[in-house]
């Protein structure tokens, strides 16, 4: 059984026993690619082309790449697995983190597209909720759905959206 706590700031899905460590290490094997149904899902391979110059927030999109990954493992796991739930969770409640982190170095600094990023963030919460809310309902595409996502939305974000920031936070010292 999964359970839902709506929050305006933290959107989560959490499975039964609830753990609340969601800082903890993930190991990941060196197997690259894994398939669902026919789909290829590569895990994300993090370089030095992901890196926005600034250490913390760095580290944070590196944990935040391990626990997609972590994900992506899981490509057998079925809709009501608990460990998708728990994995969902902790990414969740650490990608809050990461977001707070980065907007408050956005309005620190006079970020001039903090707003963009900040309803990019928020339109990433409300999709985790929509994902949780599916598991809930035992929704069987939800595993693959949450996959491709969080693959794609990740790697976009940081990429493109991220790299925006990179030049504009390491002219101001933030490193």
């Amino acid at each position: 059984m999964l359970r839902i706590f709506p929050s305006p700031f933290i959107p989560l899905c959490e499975g039964d026993r609830g753990r609340n460590s969601y800082f903890a290490a993930f190991s990941v094997p060196s197997v690259v690619n894994y398939y669902k149904n026919g789909i290829d899902m590569e895990k994300i391979a993090w370089d030095e082309s992901f890196s926005v110059g600034v250490r913390v927030l760095d580290a944070q999109h590196k944990q935040i790449v391990i626990m997609v990954n972590t994900l992506i493992e899981m490509n057998e796991a079925k809709v009501d697995s608990e460990i998708i739930s728990d994995t969902l969770t902790k990414m969740t409640k650490y990608a809050s983190d990461h977001f707070e982190r980065e907007e408050q170095y956005m309005l620190e600094y006079g970020y001039p597209e903090y707003s963009i990023q900040k309803k990019q963030h928020q339109e990433f919460k409300r999709k985790t909720v929509d994902f949780c809310m599916e598991t809930m309902a035992h929704k069987v595409t939800v595993p693959t759905e949450i996959f491709s996502y969080l693959k794609l939305w990740w790697t976009n974000h940081i990429l493109q959206e991220d790299m925006k920031y990179k030049k504009f936070f390491n002219e101001r010292g933030l490193k």
